[in-house]
């Protein structure tokens, strides 16, 4: 089974992506829900992100705001760094559980795990192939206006991330979510037909 990860910049199409995939009855894996799973109250990840961060990251009713907390990381570097050092063991550990119980005789060709920081994580490192989704900086920050953010804020989060290009240039595979979305189906299409090629030609090598 090939293990595939779906990345790209924020806002740039992966969620669509991932749908599609899963309308082509490909096994898809949100990591990043994995991450606000995580914040609930009761976790253990929760518990260290309050204490790290302080309970003014929490609303009325306990739960951590993220948005309250998005302010913080996307802000500061080094916050942000302490943040993904809680949560990325506990949701590495999760999608590594979740490629094993797929990696069965009888199983799926191919299994994908979506999440924004697979390349800054340095999960990509334990992955067969990797697809990026891209569009251009112009569309990604339209986008982000449109889930309500600032122009300020949707740069800052865009400036947090790895350069587009630069994950571009690792990928195995790229989507271009920059057009109409019968154009991204068509492309997620040839993406899923070469990677199911790839499976193929990997479980007929002796």
């Amino acid at each position: 089974m090939l293990r595939i990860g779906l990345t790209g910049g924020i806002a740039s199409g992966k969620s669509t992506v991932a749908s599609m995939l899963r309308d082509l009855d490909c096994p898809v894996l949100a990591a990043d829900a994995l991450g606000h799973e995580l914040l609930e109250p009761g976790q253990t990840a929760y518990a260290e992100v309050v204490r790290e961060f302080g309970i003014d990251i929490l609303d009325s009713y306990g739960n951590v705001d993220r948005t309250a907390l998005g302010e913080i990381v996307f802000a500061d570097e080094e916050r942000r760094e302490k943040l993904n050092s809680i949560l990325h063991p506990r949701i590495r550990e999760i999608i590594e559980k979740w490629f094993a119980a797929l990696d069965q005789p009888g199983g799926p060709e191919l299994a994908i795990v979506e999440a924004a920081l697979i390349i800054e994580a340095g999960f990509n490192q334990n992955l067969d192939k990797l697809i990026v989704c891209w569009c251009r900086r112009a569309q990604q920050v339209e986008r982000l206006l449109e889930r309500g953010l600032t122009e300020e804020q949707a740069l800052q989060r865009i400036a947090a991330q790895m350069p587009m290009e630069e994950k571009r240039s690792l990928a195995d595979e790229t989507v271009d979510c920059s057009g109409t979305l019968e154009e991204t189906e068509r492309a997620v299409e040839v993406v899923v037909k070469r990677l199911m090629d790839a499976a193929a030609a990997g479980r007929n090598i002796p």
